[in-house]
């Protein structure tokens, strides 16, 4: 029996669904039921009548499935998949931040830990950080986190100067090369530069089309101006990409200092077949949560959803 065979009979058994980030390897996202954006996913999730959620991502990830999703078993593959960005912002830290900045509207990134989230007014995600913004009143003052390049991409398209920025980054949209990209530009002066929000400006202001991962992957299948993309994100995305496009070509934008011109997230890199089936078999390792905490992050996350289903983002 292959491992592929192995999790499929063992998601039976266990009346689970799998999830898998875009960041995740093909293999990996070949095996999910659902593909994606960490939020979507979750809410994905939240809607099956599945006993057990296997998320295939980052820690965080799998608590916003149990945030959502309470009374479900939430496995995590590996507990050391972690996050760079949400390491970048530690709730006692925030705790700390807010109390020298009273009276500001917190919005945090969903790429934080349950406990930033119980300390947050409003969730956000990076397909809907601008909307979530100038939903508030142009006066009101905000701090935002974790990603300050977000934060900065936020701040100039919206104008909000009363935008109070956490200096918090992801490992791998903070490392690409502005350089190496524009000399692949360069190579291939018919390609158009796509770029995750989470990129340094200096990229940001060289590309063609900027957003989420989802919108990344949008918009490379519905394009039809060229054949060629310059993809400036996590490269597990490309696996989808070029399942829904085989026609196209996309290259993954490589970092500073690179080999093998790649930028892969290694967090997310830690999830295998093998560490899959053995936590279906196990039923191990969960996400735990305090339920005082779950609510209070499940609040935040709920008032984003609020203001999207409002504003007709979903």
């Amino acid at each position: 029996m292959t491992l592929k065979e192995k999790i499929e009979r063992l998601k039976r058994e266990r009346r689970a669904v799998i999830l898998a980030h875009y960041y995740t390897e093909g293999e990996v996202q070949d095996v999910a039921d659902f593909v994606g954006d960490s939020l979507a996913l979750s809410q994905r999730a939240a809607t099956t009548d599945a006993e057990v959620i296997l998320f295939a991502g980052v820690h965080f990830m799998g608590e916003t499935a149990k945030i959502l999703s309470p009374q479900k078993t939430v496995l995590l593959p590996d507990l050391a998949a972690g996050c760079s960005l949400a390491d970048s912002c530690r709730a006692e830290d925030l705790a700390a931040f807010i109390d020298r900045h009273p009276g500001h509207t917190v919005i945090s990134y969903v790429n934080t830990t349950a406990e930033v989230k119980a300390l947050t007014d409003i969730v956000c995600t990076s397909s809907n950080a601008v909307q979530i913004v100038e939903s508030l009143p142009p006066d009101e003052p905000i701090i935002f986190g974790p990603d300050r390049n977000l934060g900065n991409y936020i701040k100039n398209i919206t104008g909000r100067e009363n935008m109070l920025i956490w200096d918090g980054a992801c490992h791998v949209h903070e490392e690409f090369s502005l350089d190496k990209i524009l000399a692949l530009k360069a190579e291939h002066p018919q390609a158009k530069i796509l770029a995750h929000p989470e990129c340094k400006r200096p990229i940001i202001l060289v590309s063609d089309y900027v957003g989420s991962t989802a919108g990344l992957l949008k918009f490379a299948v519905e394009d039809t101006s060229t054949e060629t993309y310059i993809v400036v994100t996590e490269p597990g995305v490309l696996h989808q990409m070029r399942r829904a496009a085989p026609s196209k070509r996309f290259i993954p934008a490589p970092p500073t200092d690179s080999t093998c011109g790649c930028n892969n997230c290694n967090y997310m890199k830690l999830v295998t077949l093998q560490k899959m089936a053995d936590a279906l078999e196990r039923l191990e390792p969960q996400i735990v949560i305090p339920e005082e905490v779950r609510v209070r992050a499940e609040r935040s996350i709920r008032r984003m959803l609020e203001i999207s289903q409002r504003l007709g983002l979903v």
